[in-house]
């Protein structure tokens, strides 16, 4: 079945939804696609049924995620939630798969709303059983109040460490330790963007005292070193760190936990604009690797635009007004809007992103990833967990003559596996460039669907091998 709306948005998150209702609104035809069971995204990710969650650190999330998820129903805004986007075609073609098989559909115009990606930066341990992501955490947390362990270090760089810290703290979960790359200057330095925002001055006001009041150790500029396993407990080696995040000296301390949140900040997703071979810009400030956009979302590529993080990393109240501002841009492209009344509401939508991206661009440079601390990955360290492809194995292909992403892809099959890259390809990157020269130069592993693992079972659908024509047989 091929549908063909005016605007298909994929990703139903603040920048995906807020563009959806902005682009309805304005009479165009919206199609909204998400893998998730409902709309939210990671930041305001909606509870399964039957669950009712309380706590002081997820109510703002939830309130705010409830009332976009009934703003998308009154408006009748149709949405495709439970289906996986594998493939997009240069005529923007969109092909999903979902509960009942396999959907098509030709938009005039595609907005991608994607997001991000979590980063960790590797050590050896960092894939072993009761170690996830600090986004794997806020999951846990939001969407089922379940904590990652009896015993939790939260460990890495970026308001997530302080986040996630506090809503453990609230499920009625234990925070061993607080480890976090940045220095008290790196966070201060910071400042100057929390004006305008008071709000959420009292929430980091809020989780930093619950960590005083639960007598929980913060460690800065310190990293995790290694993990071992016991039989009862994790063992975490940690250690101090440069500015840069490298390991300075021998691993100081070591802390026994049931569990161990993780995260180094966030990618940009690119998964899409990367297939359809559109212009990207190496952003370091901005998450990594971003699709090169104008101030309105439009890509390199007519009819294709991006929004929200996936555009260059600035917190989810900005992601909102982006999504507005590119759907906006949309709507005027196809003629739906006229130039005055284009004009007059993209500057009341300028102020508000700018206002709102002044604290998630500081935000996202706590999050930067640190070049130091991917120099201080170990030679057998896992690098690749999907291909099992270690920092020794990266590094032998360089030498050899690999000096971009996609050679070393096809020399060490890293960026091969289910995650096609997304786990993985911020760091390896960084090794390459480490002996090659700069990012730039070194480049990302080339976009290819399926974009997500789709299986055999839902491509073929109801076709049956009986169901093959099998040709009559030539004549002797």
């Amino acid at each position: 079945m091929t549908l063909a709306p005016d605007l298909l948005i994929l990703g139903a998150g603040p920048a995906g939804s807020r563009a959806a209702l902005r682009a309805q609104a304005c009479g165009l035809a919206v199609v909204l696609v998400d893998e998730n069971a409902d709309a939210g995204g990671q930041v305001w990710r909606a509870r399964p049924p039957g669950f009712e969650l309380r706590g002081p650190g997820m109510n703002p999330d939830a309130a705010a995620g409830d009332a976009l998820r009934a703003e998308l129903r009154a408006q009748g805004v149709v949405c495709r939630f439970d289906h996986k986007v594998w493939n997009v075609g240069t005529d923007l073609r969109t092909d999903l798969v979902g509960p009942q098989g396999l959907v098509s559909l030709a938009p005039r115009a595609l907005l991608v709303a994607t997001g991000t990606t979590e980063r960790v930066v590797p050590f050896p341990g960092w894939t072993l059983p009761g170690v996830i992501g600090l986004a794997g955490a806020t999951i846990l947390l939001k969407s089922q109040g379940m904590v990652p362990g009896e015993r939790t270090v939260v460990a890495g760089n970026g308001p997530l460490l302080l986040a996630v810290a506090a809503a453990i703290l609230d499920a009625g979960g234990q925070v061993q330790a607080v480890i976090d790359l940045a220095s008290r200057w790196d966070w201060l330095r910071t400042a100057p963007a929390l004006v305008g925002r008071p709000d959420l001055v009292r929430q980091g006001l809020r989780w930093q005292s619950q960590l005083r009041r639960a007598r929980v150790p913060v460690h800065r500029r310190h990293a995790i070193r290694r993990i071992d396993a016991r039989a009862d407990a994790l063992e975490v080696h940690i250690g101090a760190v440069d500015a840069l995040g490298r390991a300075q000296g021998e691993a100081t301390r070591m802390l026994s936990t049931s569990a161990v949140a993780i995260g180094n900040g966030l990618s940009p997703s690119t998964d899409v604009t990367r297939l359809l071979r559109a212009e990207h810009d190496y952003r370091p400030e901005l998450g990594g690797w971003i699709a090169r956009t104008d101030a309105d979302g439009r890509s390199s590529l007519p009819g294709l635009y991006v929004a929200g993080d996936g555009a260059g990393i600035a917190g989810a109240a900005a992601a909102g007004w982006h999504g507005e501002l590119a759907a906006l841009a949309c709507v005027h492209d196809l003629g739906a809007l006229d130039a005055p009344a284009y004009w007059a509401a993209r500057g009341q939508l300028q102020a508000q992103w700018r206002k709102a991206a002044r604290f998630g661009r500081a935000m996202a440079g706590l999050m930067a990833l640190k070049p130091g601390a991917v120099e201080s990955i170990d030679a057998q360290t896992v690098v690749c967990r999907c291909e099992d492809v270690c920092r020794a194995d990266i590094d032998a292909a360089v030498r050899e003559g690999a000096c971009t992403m996609n050679q070393v892809k096809a020399w060490t099959r890293c960026g091969m596996g289910p995650c096609q890259g997304r786990t993985c390809g911020d760091v390896a990157a960084q090794l390459v460039a480490a002996q090659v020269g700069r990012r730039e130069d070194v480049g990302y592993f080339r976009g290819r669907a399926p974009l997500r693992p789709v299986s055999l079972s839902a491509m073929a659908g109801d076709y049956t091998y009986a169901d093959i024509p099998i040709p009559k047989a030539a004549p002797l």
